[in-house]
């Protein structure tokens, strides 16, 4: 669960460096990429925060990109848990063989790549969920470096939406 919820643009903006930094980590387990987008402030608008957040993530290293990845729960463990049901993990049926299914999928998915799957699932569902190992699982590597990046951008885009709140705050009562 992010410590950093609902703090707003401005919050955000004034919040010394390694709060800041701090903050963003939650957002994507990368201190490169927190430094790097924690450097970029002040910030003058969401869309500001998110591009230079996705044009850092596609400049991590290998081995950064996967260090994130591994902050991420292997697909299909995390029953119900809150956080991850906006993400990949909202992915729960109570049939235990789609479950072992899944989870089987995404173990064939880090011996063949070597790094750990993600996908950003939200409103999909687990038959969505098993179709997109599969079909990913045809990939070569370096397509799927490139998707497995894009699906943590989105993930991490909706993690910062999530710290920085509304755009524009709350209305006031």
């Amino acid at each position: 669960m992010l410590l950093h919820q609902s703090i707003g643009l401005e919050r955000f903006n004034e919040l010394p460096r390694p709060k800041a930094i701090h903050a963003l980590y939650e957002c994507c387990c990368s201190m490169t990429w927190a430094c790097w987008v924690s450097d970029g402030r002040p910030f003058r608008s969401y869309a500001e925060v998110l591009a230079r957040a996705e044009d850092a993530l596609l400049d991590l290293s290998d081995p950064d990109v996967e260090s994130a990845l591994q902050c991420h729960p292997p697909v299909g463990l995390r029953a119900h848990s809150a956080p991850s049901h906006l993400e990949q993990c909202s992915i729960w049926v109570a049939d235990k063989q789609v479950m072992a299914s899944i989870r089987n999928a995404g173990e064939e998915y880090e011996r063949t790549f070597g790094f750990r799957y993600i996908w950003f699932s939200h409103r999909h569902d687990a038959h969505e969920l098993l179709e997109n190992i599969s079909v990913r699982l045809s990939n070569p590597l370096s397509v799927e470096r490139k998707i497995c990046v894009d699906e943590l951008a989105k993930i991490t885009c909706t993690r910062i939406e999530r710290m920085l709140g509304p755009e524009g705050g709350y209305p006031e009562y």
